[in-house]
């Protein structure tokens, strides 16, 4: 199993390329002179920013303002070296820094003993400032989707959406 290390990570970011509702999700980062393109699921980022919160919260490391780097904008991703399949996440209390772990998805039927043998993973090493901007950049990017609705909380396309309020439907008691 190839393990990759980028420690430390220089940087790390959050992208989507899509219509709102299409958008496919891409894991951004550079460090120890490598560059890698991950790709991921919307719902993969949104755990990984949970996790990341109580982490912080755990390690009483307070929220405080970022500064966005000057480089800063919607980072264009190119082809992704593999999907993410898992992500782990941890805190190295001698260092003081945050490792995120990511294993490619396995591909079609194998066994458990064979996805843990070819898949490769990568593991980025994170200070607590870039733990903090990542998160603050992953969510401004997960929060530029669909709008919701006001009325059911649904997320809503250009063309509308089937409003359970709109028509009708009450939820039962």
């Amino acid at each position: 199993m190839a393990i990759y290390e980028l420690d430390p990570v220089d940087r790390i970011e959050v992208a989507a390329v899509g219509d709102p509702g299409q958008r496919r999700f891409f894991l951004l980062a550079t460090g120890s002179g490598r560059s890698l393109t991950l790709g991921c699921e919307k719902s993969q980022v949104q755990a990984l920013i949970l996790r990341l919160h109580q982490m912080l919260e755990t390690q009483q490391i307070e929220a405080q303002e970022v500064e966005r780097t000057a480089a800063s904008g919607s980072p264009e991703p190119g082809d992704p070296e593999w999907q993410i399949g898992e992500m782990g996440l941890g805190y190295h209390e001698a260092r003081r820094m945050f490792v995120l772990v990511a294993s490619q998805a396995a591909v079609g039927e194998s066994t458990e003993a064979t996805e843990a043998v070819d898949a490769p993973s990568v593991r980025f090493w994170l200070s607590h400032d870039q733990v903090l901007a990542f998160s603050k950049q992953a969510e401004s990017v997960l929060s530029a989707g669909r709008k919701l609705c006001p009325r059911c909380g649904l997320p809503m396309d250009a063309s509308g959406h089937p409003c359970p309020v709109m028509n009708g439907a009450r939820p039962i008691f």
